[in-house]
């Protein structure tokens, strides 16, 4: 699971959010191009699944009050689960059931956005402006290393499981008056600072976004798919770095156990006929099988009688 914060996917977060919520239409904009039958995807926040462009750059640009012209209006929060746990979403709940639960999802970690900021009146994503939208697809852009190269074309579709959500959520909470910055890390190094913007722990908050997916959908995450590992690795110290390692292999070490525990435990028979048809000769019955004895007599006594 992949969670991020940035400015925004177009670079500018100090003006309109209309270049941005335009830049998030190309999936719909592109299906209409080609005249493709394909249903619309809609923005979503916690009390509508059915906004349009116009409302969400409306909702955007009209929540900045007391805010300066050098001051960011709005962030981008980009949720992008693994292809592993997207085909499990598949698995479990089928495409469209995948697409819905990611929503309501989406939903759930802006709850956790907003409670991480630990404020008065910033209770959960009620309190909040932001508008989510799902995309099907990723595109190859000049910044891929394939394109460089001439491999693909810019613009072209990235392979493999793709859906994901960003999320637009506004500077300013849904009164309009308090100011929140999930960018500030101060973590109460400078505490008029974190009174004015909130103080927002970001590693507290992918951790927590990350729990919610698991036992939202039931999801058995391995050590070596988990923020806690990533993030030690990119950041720890050399001894906590070899910790996490040594964690990954004793689950490793038990995954093999309780592999070959249930191949002892089916039996080497079965294990190794596993998936195989077996041939099965037919019962003989006890008449036939005396005739055949009898038969069989007879045949030698008249060997023997000729060899006389």
């Amino acid at each position: 699971m992949y969670v991020n914060i940035t400015k925004s996917e177009t670079g500018n977060n100090k003006g309109s959010s209309s270049q941005l919520v335009a830049y998030l239409e190309k999936e719909n904009r592109l299906a209409e191009q080609l005249k493709q039958s394909y249903r619309p995807e809609y923005w979503f926040n916690p009390e509508r699944d059915n906004i349009q462009a116009y409302e969400v750059r409306q909702g955007i640009d009209n929540n900045i009050a007391k805010l300066s012209r050098d001051e960011a209006k709005f962030f981008l929060v980009n949720i992008s689960p693994s292809e592993k746990e997207l085909l499990y979403l598949k698995s479990q709940l089928g495409e469209e059931g995948a697409k819905e639960q990611l929503k309501r999802y989406a939903n759930e970690v802006m709850d956790a956005y907003a409670k991480n900021f630990k404020r008065n009146g910033i209770d959960g994503n009620q309190d909040l402006v932001y508008y989510g939208k799902l995309e099907n697809h990723r595109y190859y852009t000049y910044k891929d290393l394939e394109v460089r190269k001439g491999q693909v074309k810019r613009g072209d579709r990235k392979p493999g499981e793709q859906m994901h959500i960003q999320i637009i959520v506004s500077r300013k909470d849904a009164s309009n008056r308090v100011k929140l910055s999930p960018l500030n890390n101060s973590r109460g190094t400078n505490a008029v600072h974190s009174q004015q913007v909130g103080q927002f722990d970001r590693v507290a908050f992918k951790q927590a976004t990350e729990k919610l997916f698991d036992s939202r959908f039931g999801y058995d995450r391995e050590i070596k798919e988990s923020f806690k590992y990533a993030n030690t690795l990119k950041h720890g110290s050399y001894e906590q770095k070899q910790e996490v390692k040594e964690q990954q292999k004793q689950e490793q070490a038990v995954k093999i156990e309780k592999q070959q525990s249930h191949h002892q435990g089916k039996g080497l028979l079965a294990t190794l006929l596993d998936g195989q048809s077996v041939y099965v000769a037919p019962a003989q019955d006890d008449d036939k099988k005396r005739k055949r004895k009898k038969k069989r007599g007879n045949n030698l006594d008249q060997s023997q009688g000729h060899s006389m």
